[in-house]
């Protein structure tokens, strides 16, 4: 058995991959799995952004600190109740998550709407700021979102362009833990691929 982390910005579509495969590879097996937040606002602070990156980054800040106050509010799991209806809405149905419908998705995952009014405050930017420095620590270094974390030793990752079907995605599990466990692995990593594709069949089947 194993214990796993992945840590996630809400707004990557490449940790939403990830963190789907993750948790429907884990059900049927001993391993448990903890999502966490990291920010991608955080760690490009002080760093030149792409134009086209810009609208992502500033609604990681945004968003990312709704998140800290659902965790502050009710810990990992509101984390993960949370993450899971505003996923659905920001990388599924393509939803703007204004004010309303981020009140909406609170609501929808068993919050308090009122945590909306996080949206540009700047109350929670210390607990941002200091789990995204936990899962840099985990790394043991500067890396992006997601970042899984097997038995203490993390990594870059896994990044996935879309969804494995269930059998294969269990074997990925295991080979995951396999290497992270593994004294002396280090890394693997390919060029870029392309963005992940994500749709609402491929989600329903997973």
């Amino acid at each position: 058995m194993a214990d796993i982390e992945l840590f996630v910005d809400p707004v990557c579509p490449f940790s939403w991959v990830s963190s789907q495969w993750l948790l429907t590879a884990a059900e049927d097996s001993a391993h448990t799995v903890r999502l966490r937040q990291m920010s991608l606002a955080v760690l490009n602070d002080g760093h030149d952004v792409a134009a086209d990156h810009k609208p992502m980054i500033d609604r990681s800040r945004r968003l990312g600190r709704v998140f800290a106050a659902a965790t502050r509010t009710g810990g990992a799991e509101a984390f993960a109740r949370l993450y899971d209806v505003i996923g659905t809405r920001l990388h599924i149905q393509g939803d703007d998550l204004g004010p309303q419908e981020v009140a909406k998705s609170l609501t929808e995952a068993g919050l308090d709407p009122g945590l909306a009014e996080h949206l540009d405050s700047t109350s929670l930017d210390d607990d941002i700021t200091g789990t995204h420095e936990v899962s840099q620590a985990a790394l043991g270094g500067r890396g992006g979102s997601p970042i899984v974390v097997v038995d203490g030793r993390g990594f870059n990752g896994p990044v996935l362009t879309e969804q494995p079907r269930p059998d294969r995605g269990r074997d990925l599990l295991d080979a995951l833990v396999t290497a992270a466990t593994t004294p002396g692995f280090a890394a693997l990593q390919r060029p870029y691929q392309g963005p992940p594709k994500i749709d609402a069949a491929t989600e329903e089947t997973h």
